[in-house]
């Protein structure tokens, strides 16, 4: 049997979060989880039929058995993730793989170079200093200033960092991974906007800075306020907020909320963070947005869109250049033809 055709039944089921079990209970002809086992491992090869339901069972085309893969599971190391079980890794590894893989194959047919370049040399962090410097540095080398971003997801796509997003519980926020020089961030589809912003900067973070010789405590603590500096810099916030502040309106927090897209929760951390407000003011804040029952969600909608779009971009534009046919693109969007020919409008 094909060794490719087994790696790819091994990330199927990953990405679909099933055990070798819960696959065979999917097959409602029978298919054991000694048999799903022996394909997995090459020492069978199903007959098509049997591919077709394996297929069916994983929610994915015929066609995923058989490409030619550019990227595996083990390229793909994400950062110890405590609140994740080793099933919903393996799921979003599996969603990863699948997803760069045929991101990947889109550039190559539209002859795009996906090389990502660092607009900074690994710089090193000693301190909350380096990190107001280093995101001034990058927003500059990037041509960002210092005014809002409108989209957080749309600017890092367009540096070629790869985002996408998964089905996941509110406990989960985001991940990073290098996968063969390549910057992935995955996100929270069913995250709130100012969380997807924070987080996606966050994970950038986490890309970007060398960070190797501390503690995970230290480098979660240095990334938020990485984030916390690339949304509102420190000239933006002491223009907005003032240089020294021994209370604050909600008011004022709704104002920078609606203008840089960052949660009141973080707003008040970087107060703090630049001396701003004081420890005990922040506590009290703390104390009373715990009170208030709104420490888990945001106080104002933010009006800006945080959703990758790229890949769905290139998929129209290698569309109606005639780069790819209708049947490839529904392959690449992993979608049956008939559902993706619904979503096209030609219009000329």
């Amino acid at each position: 049997m094909s060794a490719n055709l087994a790696e790819r039944l091994v990330s199927a089921r990953k990405m679909a979060g099933l055990s070798l079990q819960d696959l065979s209970d999917r097959i409602e002809s029978g298919i054991t989880r000694q048999a799903i086992n022996k394909y997995e491992k090459g020492k069978v090869r199903p007959s098509s039929a049997i591919l077709l339901q394996l297929a069916r069972a994983l929610n994915v085309p015929m066609d995923y058995f058989y490409r030619t893969s550019s990227v595996v599971l083990n390229d793909i190391d994400f950062r110890k993730h405590s609140r994740l079980s080793k099933r919903d890794i393996d799921r979003i590894k599996g969603e990863c793989c699948d997803f760069l893989e045929r991101y990947l194959e889109l550039e190559s047919l539209l002859n795009i170079q996906s090389e990502f370049i660092k607009p900074l040399s690994n710089p090193r962090i000693s301190n909350d200093t380096d990190i107001e410097r280093v995101s001034r540095e990058i927003r500059t080398a990037w041509g960002l200033g210092m005014a809002p971003i409108p989209s957080v997801v749309e600017m890092l796509e367009e540096k070629r960092v790869k985002v996408f997003e998964v089905d996941a519980d509110q406990s989960f926020s985001g991940m990073s991974s290098w996968v063969k020089g390549i910057p992935v961030v995955v996100l929270n589809k069913n995250a709130v906007v100012q969380r997807k912003r924070f987080t996606a900067l966050h994970e950038l973070a986490h890309l970007l800075l060398d960070l190797s010789s501390y503690e995970d405590k230290a480098q979660e603590r240095f990334c938020n306020n990485f984030a916390g500096a690339f949304l509102v810099p420190e000239s933006s916030f002491l223009e907005w907020f003032g240089e020294k502040r021994t209370s604050v309106t909600l008011n004022e927090l709704q104002l920078i909320d609606e203008n840089f897209g960052i949660s009141v929760q973080a707003i008040m951390y970087r107060a703090f963070v630049l001396g701003i407000i004081s420890e005990p003011t922040h506590r009290d804040f703390s104390i009373w947005l715990s009170s208030s029952g709104k420490r888990k969600e945001e106080f104002f909608v933010f009006c800006g869109k945080e959703l990758p779009q790229r890949f769905n971009r290139l998929i129209f534009k290698a569309i109606s250049e005639g780069v790819i046919s209708m049947s490839k693109a529904a392959s690449l969007t992993n979608k049956s033809l008939a559902d993706f020919r619904e979503e096209i409008v030609a219009v000329g």
